[in-house]
């Protein structure tokens, strides 16, 4: 069975024995984590959330995405440029069960996005 799940700000179609890139999760490698906004399972649409499905992963990793590289120029009389890069922080995941009803009573943590300057 496959789910749409919500996390980062994009959605992603998973099912068991996915392995995911998704944005940064305050999680350790080896810690399972729990994913309660679920827009679709199976054939069940949500308006906007099913209610009680979830989808449960394992953190593989933490890693970091390749470096996306910018370069600004400034023309004609100024002569000047910029060369910055960026390496986004990703969490590795693997989808280890989709569940359609039941996601109260597993026990698992929720999965929560990175430590922001306010929670630190």
């Amino acid at each position: 069975m496959f789910a749409v799940l919500k996390t980062g700000g994009k959605q992603y179609k998973v099912q068991a024995g996915d392995v995911l890139r998704v944005e940064k999760l305050n999680a350790a490698a080896g810690d399972k984590v729990q994913f309660n906004e679920i827009l679709m399972v199976g054939s069940t649409l949500g308006a906007p959330l099913v209610g009680g499905a979830c989808v449960q992963a394992e953190v593989i990793d933490q890693i970091k995405a390749d470096k996306v590289i910018t370069y600004v120029k400034r023309r004609r009389k100024h002569s000047s440029q910029r060369t910055r890069g960026h390496r986004q922080q990703l969490t590795l995941l693997r989808v280890t069960d989709v569940l359609a009803e039941g996601a109260d009573s597993t026990g698992v943590q929720a999965a929560l996005g990175a430590r922001t300057k306010e929670n630190a």
